[in-house]
């Protein structure tokens, strides 16, 4: 049993909250994996199934968790808004988010590329290439590959050279997270393949192709949230 230092009644639950996204991080429960049921969480850490509720609820809310009616809790993400200056993480249709996501993504970043194969310098190349192969890798072993993929669209931004369009980062950052933790590893080819389209096409200072590169590379991520979220509807409806 998880010891928990005794605490005035109105924190326990803030507590527990913290507690419980620890023993996820820990375990670690990966995301889209199942939590133990109520009675076992609250065993676990010695509160009332009211406590854990409160818990859940918390971090339901902050994007962590997922209830489904019948199913039980599952993990969908493992980063707080620390990691969301937007604070987006907060809005609880993670499916609507995600395409209004790409539809912002669509505007900005095929010309971000485009630029990038414009004015990336042969420092800024060897870092994009670096951090190409580096998501590839960690992709492959299967660990958590979104803060190297968050770092390679960074870094297309920066090669732009536009100070305004690395303003725009946060956006572009909580888009990839967002699309990470609902696919869970679905698209691991089609994200390798075209991460090395855009990279070739930046390193040939090639605009067209990066520009092509990138819509190809988000039209994939775009469909897959489409068909999650119908699946995803479609459980619902049966509950």
């Amino acid at each position: 049993m998880y010891q928990i230092d005794k605490v005035d009644k109105r924190l326990l639950g803030p507590q527990i909250e913290d507690e419980l996204m620890n023993y996820i991080l820990k375990e670690p429960v990966k995301i889209g994996k199942k939590l133990p049921n109520e009675f076992e969480l609250a065993e676990k850490f010695g509160v009332g199934r009211s406590t854990i509720r409160e818990a859940v609820k918390g971090l339901t809310t902050k994007g962590i968790l997922e209830v489904r009616r019948g199913s039980g809790t599952f993990v969908i993400a493992t980063a707080f808004s620390d990691d969301d200056p937007l604070g987006l993480s907060k809005l609880q249709d993670k499916y609507k988010l995600a395409l209004e996501l790409f539809e912002v993504r669509l505007m900005l970043e095929p010309e971000i590329a485009a630029q990038a194969a414009e004015y990336a310098t042969q420092e800024d190349l060897k870092q994009l290439k670096q951090l190409c192969e580096e998501t590839e890798q960690v992709y492959l072993e299967g660990k958590n590959h979104i803060p190297k993929d968050i770092a390679f669209h960074t870094c297309i931004a920066k090669c732009s050279k536009n100070r305004v369009v690395e303003t725009l980062v946060p956006i572009i950052n909580t888009a990839v997270m967002t699309f990470a933790n609902l696919t869970h590893r679905t698209l691991m080819q089609e994200t390798i393949d075209t991460h090395r389209a855009i990279t070739c096409a930046i390193a040939d200072k090639d605009p067209i192709g990066a520009r092509c590169a990138m819509v190809t590379h988000l039209t994939f991520n775009r469909q897959s949230i489409i068909k999650l979220q119908k699946e995803h509807q479609n459980i619902k409806n049966r509950e």
